[in-house]
């Protein structure tokens, strides 16, 4: 008897592919690609190929588990849930609602994000919520947010294939959405043109028409530049300007002091090579602006979205079929997890806390009262000295390998007075908690993902999961309803049945019109075909604004003591903190160990020789690693992967925040490397 074929969405990155698991006797025995698959069209990259390799892993969690005199031992389900409920309450009752907080999970569903949110906000009095955009796209949401209405992306993948020119900042979607990066890669096969500006000369780069290595840190002088060679060459849109956009004055009066000149000063890349991109985007019939984690994760990341949506903006490169604003997400529900309101100032649809009918509506139909002020960040609450926060429930996140400066993590998580943490297998942050609740994954659950094109998509259970884990879903509900909520679903169908009834731009979503493609958000009622191409006829706050996007360099400049930049980053075999891939036999083939890549010219000046020891150090720790000396790094700069935990790099970066979006600056620290066993000048 042959195996069961079950379709699904793959659980790494945001681009949402469709997956087939083969199922026989109760176990995950193949993974394949959809080839009917809206997005991926049957293909698949080799963390989606592999994807089934971790789901019976014998270091599953498989019972709750807690810790007695530094160790963990099992207990029941009632044992955990009543203790969890106790301790939460108690802290409430002792210290106020702000003293609690969640993290809720870029890697479950909407439904039970959603679910998490309304627990936190309803069972505890607590608007501290929060989850990892915060550390990704927090400055995409606000920008884009404050700046067209919406956060998300603009246009669906397939647009890409149709597009004149593809202008990616800080993407190296070749490795880390590559396939996606197939839509491009079609566009150029049509004629498009490819530019990408990155420091490092990444596979993306290598495969580009041009590549601009600016300096870290340095996208707004450089985007500046080219917004003011288009201004002073008379190729903006005017008409789209007059017609579709407010504050362009403002903005034009800033770009007066930003000739192509000043901005190749500060940015490195020369003012002929800054004019000529400028004339290409504002010329193309149709063009499309990519980004990612490389422009959002500064101190001045909000900053530099605006810079991205004024040039697209200036150019009327928004609002049609091939032309957009397309920051990709990381993660395979990171879009979804802020739709359902997994953030500490808005409810569902990113709908204010602060404002009072919103509020009401949301308090009537779940029949209890809602905090009026908006919580804490997690980053917030992490950096200050003197955080409020007692007791933290956190599902799915990993912060001790995610978060930047992870000995104050760990200090801050250790003084809490509890901590429980739901996951699927034992991690960093596990290792802390006091409560640790087993959880299924992706294969395990029924829901929906929301992909980075606003996609909303089913996840389809195809096993059981291991012991006596439950999905989220089912535990949240059994917390809910030992706090006395009415958190009596019948499934996660009826969940998002709730999250249609408030939350407009999902107002036509249900199980029943999802099937197997899908519909892209916004979908306000069950007539609503869904929208892939945001913004065609009127933007979602009226006119699009242009905001001038203030430079501030990078927090932490090089010295004599440290005077690298380290930039922190994914590569194409590895997901997140790994706590998956690093589980996957076949990708544990392709990079088994951490390494930093290293300039040649630097690494000779240290004597530093390909696959030497070597240590790396900033003002808030060190590392110990391997060299790859490679010449795709610039000078002055070094590269290291944040996916593995034996030589954490985020221990090492800048916990600097963004003003507006709290994102820390993971992408530009000051950093020494020394060769073990040598002794750098201090």
């Amino acid at each position: 008897m042959g195996p069961d074929f079950v379709k699904t969405i793959c659980p790494y990155c945001g681009t949402g592919c469709g997956l087939i698991l083969a199922v026989r006797n109760g176990q995950v025995v193949g993974c394949s690609p959809d080839r009917g698959h809206p997005v991926s069209k049957g293909a698949l990259c080799i963390k989606g190929w592999t994807a089934r390799e971790f789901i019976h892993h014998p270091e599953r969690l498989t019972a709750p588990l807690l810790k007695k005199d530094g160790c963990f031992h099992e207990i029941s389900w009632d044992e955990a849930i009543d203790l969890l409920v106790t301790r939460l309450r108690e802290t409430v009752d002792r210290y106020g609602p702000r003293a609690v907080g969640g993290l809720c999970s870029a890697r479950c569903t909407n439904e039970e994000n959603y679910l998490f949110q309304k627990l936190i906000r309803i069972g505890l009095g607590s608007n501290n919520v929060d989850h990892c955009a915060r550390l990704c796209h927090g400055p995409t949401v606000a920008a884009m947010g404050h700046a067209l209405g919406s956060g998300a992306m603009t246009n669906p993948i397939a647009d890409f294939a149709g597009t004149n020119f593809i202008l990616a900042v800080g993407s190296n979607a070749a490795e880390t959405f590559p396939v996606a990066m197939g839509e491009l890669y079609r566009a150029r096969e049509k004629g498009a043109q490819l530019v990408v500006i990155d420091p490092r000369t990444t596979e993306m780069a290598k495969n580009a028409d041009l590549h601009l290595p600016l300096r870290p840190g340095t996208d707004i002088p450089l985007l500046s530049g080219m917004m003011h060679h288009i201004l002073s060459s008379g190729l903006e849109n005017r008409a789209f300007i007059e017609q579709r956009t407010e504050g362009f004055s403002e903005l034009a009066a800033y770009l007066d002091d930003w000739p192509p000149e000043r901005a190749a000063q500060i940015c490195g890349v020369a003012p002929e090579l800054i004019r000529h991109v400028a004339e290409a985007y504002a010329q193309a019939p149709s063009a499309m602006i990519i980004f990612c984690m490389g422009i959002t994760q500064h101190a001045c990341g909000t900053a530099n979205v605006y810079a991205v949506c004024d040039l697209a903006l200036l150019c009327g490169q928004v609002g049609r079929p091939h032309a957009g604003i397309c920051p990709l997400r990381g993660q395979c529900n990171v879009q979804g997890a802020c739709d359902m309101g997994g953030l500490p100032d808005v409810l569902p649809g990113y709908q204010k806390v602060e404002d009072d009918w919103v509020r009401m509506r949301f308090e009537a139909h779940w029949g209890a009262a809602l905090p009026k002020e908006a919580g804490m960040t997690v980053t917030a609450a992490m950096a200050a000295d003197d955080s409020p926060i007692r007791a933290a429930y956190i599902m799915g996140e990993n912060p001790v390998m995610s978060d930047p400066d992870r000995r104050h993590t760990i200090e801050f998580l250790e003084n809490l007075d509890f901590l429980v943490v739901q996951d699927i297998f034992h991690t960093d942050t596990t290792r802390l908690a006091d409560l640790v609740l087993p959880a299924a994954c992706f294969a395990e659950k029924e829901g929906t993902f929301t992909n980075t094109e606003r996609r909303v998509q089913r996840l389809r259970k195809a096993v059981q999961a291991p012991g006596s884990a439950l999905d989220d879903l089912m535990i949240l509900c059994r917390v809910g309803r030992a706090m006395g909520l009415d958190f009596n679903y019948a499934d996660s169908a009826a969940v998002m049945d709730e999250i249609a009834s408030l939350t407009p731009s999902y107002g036509g979503i249900s199980y029943r019109r999802l099937q197997y493609k899908g519909l892209h958000w916004p979908c306000t009622d069950f007539d609503h075909p869904g929208t892939a191409v945001l913004h065609q006829k009127r933007f979602s706050r009226g006119r699009g604004l242009f905001v001038v996007p203030e430079y501030r360099p990078p927090q932490e400049a090089p010295d004599e003591h440290y005077p690298l930049v380290l930039i922190t980053g994914r590569m194409f075999c590895h997901y997140h903190t790994g706590t998956m891939t690093r589980r996957s036999p076949s990708l544990h083939r392709e990079v088994d160990k951490p390494f930093v890549e290293v300039n040649p010219k630097d690494a000779e000046r240290r004597g530093i020789c390909d696959g030497d020891r070597i240590r790396v150090e900033t003002r808030r720790g060190a590392i110990s690693t391997t060299a790859r000396v490679v010449p795709k790094v610039a000078e002055g700069t070094i590269f290291a992967a944040f996916h593995f935990h034996e030589a954490p790099a985020d221990a090492l970066t800048n916990n600097a925040l963004d003003p507006v979006s709290n994102v820390p600056e993971f992408k530009a620290c000051a950093v020494e490397i020394a060769r073990e066993g040598a002794c750098p000048d201090r």
